[in-house]
């Protein structure tokens, strides 16, 4: 079997990119049809070059989700954080007791939740958050662990 990588979803980041340029677009509009018109003297692009500000939220959104990566690989999972130092937990699929699928109402209309899974040891629970079709990748990881699948909702 292949390597299946997972990352956090990309689609609450897309949503932030749209917002942040349409508040750009904005700006660049307001600036131009009335700062310009009733300031002449005010050609230098203060407002828009403001609002690319605005793009630092998603451009950070986007940078976290690069640090965080979910490998399944046989009969280990391996979790990966970090960009520049790298922290990875390998866990063994068959002593996974417990996967649980745990969604706001936003994460259920856009299908991305939080997974947490459970495991026999002392650091027994990971929680990785905005996956993609969560409850798809709990039954995936049960059916692998080798154990009835427990999926819950909460």
């Amino acid at each position: 079997m292949a390597d299946i990588v997972i990352r956090p979803s990309m689609k609450f980041i897309k949503i932030g990119y749209v917002c942040a340029l349409l508040v750009v677009c904005a700006a660049i509009f307001v600036h131009y049809k009335y700062v310009v018109d009733w300031h002449p003297d005010w050609r230098y692009p203060y407002l828009p070059i403001a609002s690319l500000l605005i793009l630092l939220w998603p451009i950070k959104r986007h940078l976290q989700r690069q640090t965080v990566k979910l490998t399944i690989a046989g009969d280990k999972l391996r979790y990966e954080t970090g960009l520049g130092s790298r922290s990875t937990r390998i866990i063994q699929l068959p002593k996974v007791q417990d996967v649980r699928v745990i969604q706001s109402l936003a994460q259920r209309m856009f299908d991305v939740g939080n997974v947490s899974i459970e495991t026999a040891g002392e650091n027994s629970r990971l929680v990785v958050g905005n996956l993609d079709a969560p409850r798809q990748l709990a039954e995936q990881l049960t059916d692998i662990s080798g154990h009835p699948s427990t999926t819950g909702l909460h």
